[in-house]
């Protein structure tokens, strides 16, 4: 299996400075590649290939050796690499008629990462020297790395990311053996919803800690705050990285909560079945309602931003992937389930209408009179689905 490891760097002052040097050359080199395909695309309607880009660092690197040369030439043709996965992107959004989204130039705040290939330009010294905690990477030394656990695999990129004021590495490794646990002769159908987190189908409820909805007034006020500091201030500075360390406090806040909810989820069944959620479809803004005379009609568009705001605060998407995750290296099975009419189905006579939900807490069916909790009824169905469908994929 493929895994990332992150941990958190502790560089001094000179190495955070060499640091920033790196990520804003990589940063311009990046922007230099974006605007020599521009340009050529304008002037001359042919596109520049990677190899072509990557062909002419060398020159680059030899005319410009303050700037450049002092740096791993691998770390910088993975920038050129960067750019040219955004166009291959790009082109293949075009050819599946969505929206392009054309590459952009990336300005100060817009490019947090640098990367290199294990041990060209950079070197995981722990797997030389297990009691030694660092990482090396070329022009800026050896950085003391806080490991809070071990590696497994083979690293084979090494990545410092900035978030913040904070520094991390990642390291992407292959070969990382899996570690299933024993059968748990159980399966779960999983309900994912807002008032809770999720609900299971056995009836427990995990509750949504809402981490933004917590911090939201220290947002607001540091973001006040930051509207005004004058631009390109000192204080200005201060105040946008005050604002940084908030939304990093509940960016962490909600991934904790989705690794310690998806590890119990995973340590006591063997089957798991969601739903298979869309949530960039269910988060989309409603399309406005033009009236005859020209003038707009209301469409619900701030309940619905209330709606969006909850749904991202609850990170469905982080904790499937989470899910998943830690599903592969278990060896459990996570099965996705069609989501439609799994609110309205009845889970004892199957009987489907809208009206079997009476309320969102609520079900009550219309032909047999079950009755349940709305969500609970929703996992059960979401459980059989899943059951059926890995029946099914196991006859064929």
């Amino acid at each position: 299996m493929r895994r990332a490891y992150k941990f958190l760097l502790r560089p001094t002052s000179r190495q955070v400075a060499a640091l920033e040097a790196c990520l804003e050359d990589t940063r311009q080199l990046y922007n230099a590649a974006l605007e020599e395909r521009r340009e050529a695309w304008r002037m001359r309607k042919t596109s520049i290939s990677f190899h072509a880009q990557d062909a002419q660092l060398k020159e680059i690197r030899a005319a410009d050796p303050e700037r450049y040369a002092r740096w791993s030439f691998n770390c910088e043709r993975a920038a050129l690499r960067r750019l040219d996965r955004a166009f291959q992107a790009f082109y293949r959004r075009c050819k599946a008629a969505e929206k392009p989204g054309y590459p952009r130039f990336r300005g100060r705040g817009w490019f947090n990462s640098i990367e290199w290939p294990e041990g060209n330009g950079s070197r995981w010294d722990s797997v030389l020297h297990p009691t030694v905690t660092r990482v090396y990477l070329k022009g800026i030394g050896h950085v003391r790395v806080h490991q809070h656990r071990a590696v497994q695999g083979r690293v084979k990129t090494i990545m410092a990311k900035r978030e913040g004021s904070r520094w991390y590495v990642v390291l992407s490794c292959d070969d990382v053996p899996a570690e299933p646990l024993p059968a748990a002769g159980a399966a779960v159908g999983i309900d994912m919803g807002i008032a809770s987190f999720l609900i299971t189908s056995a009836g427990e409820h995990v509750p949504n800690p809402r981490p933004a909805a917590v911090a939201a007034e220290r947002l607001a006020s540091a973001q006040q705050e930051l509207s005004r500091k004058k631009r390109g201030s000192k204080r200005r500075r201060k105040a946008v990285r005050k604002v940084a360390a908030l939304h990093g406090k509940v960016r962490r806040a909600r991934l904790d909560h989705a690794h310690k909810t998806a590890l119990t989820l995973v340590r006591d069944h063997d089957v798991i079945a969601h739903e298979a959620l869309k949530v960039a479809n269910m988060t989309r803004r409603p399309k406005p309602r033009l009236a005859e005379d020209g003038s707009y009609e209301p469409n619900g568009a701030a309940a619905k931003a209330g709606l969006n705001r909850s749904i991202s605060d609850a990170g469905w998407g982080v904790f499937l992937d989470v899910l998943r995750a830690k599903a592969e290296s278990a060896g459990r099975t996570v099965i996705e389930v069609d989501p439609r009419h799994t609110s309205q189905r009845c889970a004892r006579c199957g009987h489907i209408t809208a009206g079997n939900r009476v309320s969102q807490a609520e079900f009550r069916c219309q032909a047999c009179g079950h009755e349940a909790h709305a969500d609970v009824n929703a996992a059960i169905n979401i459980l059989r689905a899943g059951l059926a469908r890995q029946a099914a994929q196991d006859a064929a």
